[in-house]
C-alpha cells in the first residue's frame, strides 16, 4: 500500500475521531445544561442532512411542527428553529449559486426583504446613540430583528417549493398543523387544568377549573385565537373547493368553538371583520349572507353566555369610549386598581405616546415599548408600538407595508378567475389581513410568531400560477457534492 494512501486514510480516521470527540463533548455539555437542547442538536443535524437529500419533505416538516413549539419557549426551542431556518435558507442560496441552480422569488419577497433590511437601521442606530434608548436594549432589538428576518426566510424557503408541489396541495397539507394544537386545546377544555402538565397551562394564576381560557400549544390564548382564525379561513377555502362539504363544516364549527374558548375579545372582533369582508362579494347570495350572520351570532351568543364573556362586555362598557362619565385622566387612575383591561390599555397607550414625544422621528428603538412605561408590558396596540419604538418614520414604513399587502392581494384577485380556487384563496387572505389590521388596534398581533409563520407561507403560495402543472423535480443540490 502506498505511503500516500496510508497518509490519506490516517487523515480521514483522525478527522472522524476528532469529529466524534467534538460531538461527544457537545452532547455532554447540552445534556448537563438541558436534555431537550441535546435532542434539538441531533434533530438539527438530521435536518441538515435531510435538507439536501429530501428538500421538500424537510420544508413540509418544518412548516407542520411549528404550531407545536410555543409550549417549549422556556427552552428557547422556537428561537432555535428560527435560527435554523435562517441558516438553512442561507445554505440553500449559497449551494444554489455554486451549483448554478435557479432560486425562486417574487417581487413581493424582495419588497419584504427590503422592508426588514430598513428596520435594521434602528438596530444600528441604537448603540450609536441615535434613538431614545441606549445599547442596553441592543440584545432585545437584535432578537426582534432576527425574528422578522426569519419570516423573510420562511417565505423564501416556501418559494423553493414552487413547481414541485401544487399550491392547492401545499395549502391542504398545512391543515395537518392543527392536530397537536387542537388536541391540546381539547384536553384543556375537558380536563381540569390542575391535572395538566405545566406547559399546557398558560397562566398558573388562572382558576384551575374546567372551562378556563385555553391556548392549545400556542403559549397564550390571544395567540391561539389568531392562529385558530387563520385556519378557520383556510378551512373555509377548502369548503368552497370540495364536493364533500360536511367534514369541512364540522372542522369550521370546531375551530369556531375553540376560538370562543380562548375568550379573546380581540379574536372575536377579528372574526366579525373577517366574515364581513368574506361576505361583501356575495351580498347578493342570501344563503351565504345568512350563514355568515348565523356563524358570527352563534359565536357571540356562546361567548356572552359565559361568566367571563359577560365580565369582558361589562369592562368594555366602563371605558371612556362607551361611558361618558369617564374621562381620560380618570381612566388612567382607575387602571391601577379596577382590573379593567381596557382601561389599562388606554393608560398604557397614553404613556407610550408620551414616551414617543421625546423622540418623535425615529423613536426609542425596536422592542423598547415594554421598557417605556411603568407597567413593564407590551404595547397592546401595534400602531402605537411602531410609533413609540420607531417614531413617525417607522410608523410610516409599517403602514406602507400593510397597504402593500392589501394591494398585492387585490391585484392577484383581479388577475384570477372569479370564484376560482386562487381567487377565493386570495379573498380569504385579504379578509384575514383586514381583520388583522383591526386586531392590531388592541393587541400585540405582531408578536404572534406562529400565526405569521403560516401567514407568510400562505402569502408565498398565493402568487403562484395555480393552473401550472408540477414541473419535473430538479436535481437535488446534494448531487453536486456526491462522493464517488
Amino acid at each position: 500500500m502506498s505511503e500516500h494512501l496510508l497518509n490519506q486514510r490516517f487523515l480521514i480516521t483522525t478527522g472522524i475521531v476528532a469529529l466524534a470527540m467534538v460531538v461527544g463533548l457537545a452532547a455532554g455539555f447540552l445534556t448537563g445544561f438541558s436534555p431537550i437542547l441535546m435532542v434539538a442538536a441531533f434533530v438539527a443535524i438530521a435536518v441538515v442532512i435531510g435538507f439536501f437529500s429530501s428538500f421538500e419533505t424537510v420544508i413540509l416538516c418544518l412548516l407542520l411542527v411549528r404550531s407545536s413549539l410555543d409550549v417549549l419557549s422556556d427552552y428557547q426551542i422556537p428561537g432555535l428553529l428560527a435560527l435554523g431556518i435562517d441558516a438553512l435558507a442561507i445554505l440553500y442560496v449559497a449551494a444554489a449559486i455554486l451549483t448554478q441552480q435557479p432560486i425562486e422569488t417574487d417581487n413581493f419577497w424582495w419588497f419584504f426583504l427590503g422592508w426588514v433590511a430598513l428596520k435594521g437601521l434602528w438596530v444600528v442606530l441604537l448603540p450609536l446613540g441615535g434613538l431614545g434608548m441606549d445599547s442596553a436594549l441592543l440584545s432585545d432589538s437584535i432578537r426582534e430583528w432576527i425574528r422578522l428576518f426569519s419570516m423573510v426566510m420562511v417565505y423564501l424557503l416556501v418559494m423553493q417549493l414552487k413547481g414541485k408541489i401544487p399550491p392547492q396541495k401545499l395549502a391542504s397539507i398545512l391543515l395537518l398543523g392543527l392536530i397537536v394544537p387542537l388536541s391540546a386545546a381539547a384536553l384543556q377544555v375537558v380536563v381540569p387544568l390542575s391535572m395538566l402538565p405545566d406547559i399546557l397551562v398558560w397562566d398558573p394564576g388562572d382558576d384551575f377549573e374546567i372551562g378556563a381560557r385555553i391556548n392549545g400549544t400556542l403559549g397564550h390564548p390571544a395567540t391561539f385565537s389568531t392562529f385558530t382564525l387563520l385556519f378557520l379561513g383556510l378551512t373555509y377555502w377548502k369548503l368552497t373547493q370540495s364536493v364533500q362539504k360536511l367534514p369541512w363544516l364540522f372542522l369550521m364549527g370546531l375551530l369556531a368553538f375553540f376560538l370562543v374558548a380562548s375568550k379573546s375579545l380581540t379574536g372575536l372582533s377579528m372574526l366579525v371583520v373577517f366574515v364581513f369582508v368574506l361576505s361583501v362579494p356575495r351580498l347578493n347570495n342570501a344563503s351565504a349572507l345568512i350563514g355568515a350572520i348565523l356563524l358570527v351570532g352563534s359565536v357571540f351568543v356562546l361567548f356572552g353566555s359565559s361568566e367571563f364573556g359577560q365580565e369582558r362586555f361589562s369592562s368594555l362598557m366602563n371605558t371612556p369610549l362607551l361611558n361618558r362619565d369617564l374621562n381620560w385622566s380618570r381612566t388612567i387612575l382607575l387602571s391601577w386598581r379596577d382590573g379593567n383591561s381596557f382601561n389599562w390599555r388606554i393608560a398604557q397607550w397614553t404613556f407610550l405616546v408620551d414616551a414617543w414625544r421625546e423622540h418623535p422621528w425615529l423613536g426609542n428603538g425596536i422592542a423598547s415599548s415594554r421598557y417605556l412605561t411603568v407597567f413593564d408590558a407590551l404595547a397592546h396596540n401595534d400602531y402605537i408600538r411602531a410609533l413609540a419604538e420607531q417614531g413617525i418614520v417607522g410608523l410610516g414604513l409599517f403602514l406602507v407595508f400593510l397597504w402593500a399587502q392589501v394591494l398585492r392581494l387585490v391585484k392577484l384577485m383581479s388577475a384570477a378567475t372569479r370564484n376560482g380556487g386562487q381567487w377565493t384563496f386570495c379573498l380569504f387572505l385579504l379578509a384575514l389581513l383586514v381583520a388583522m389590521m383591526l386586531g392590531m388596534l388592541t393587541d400585540n398581533i405582531l408578536t404572534h410568531t406562529t400565526f405569521f409563520f403560516y401567514w407568510w407561507t400562505l402569502c408565498a403560495i398565493a402568487g403562484w400560477d395555480w393552473n401550472e402543472p408540477p414541473r419535473p423535480a430538479r436535481a437535488q443540490l446534494s448531487s453536486k457534492y456526491s462522493v464517488p
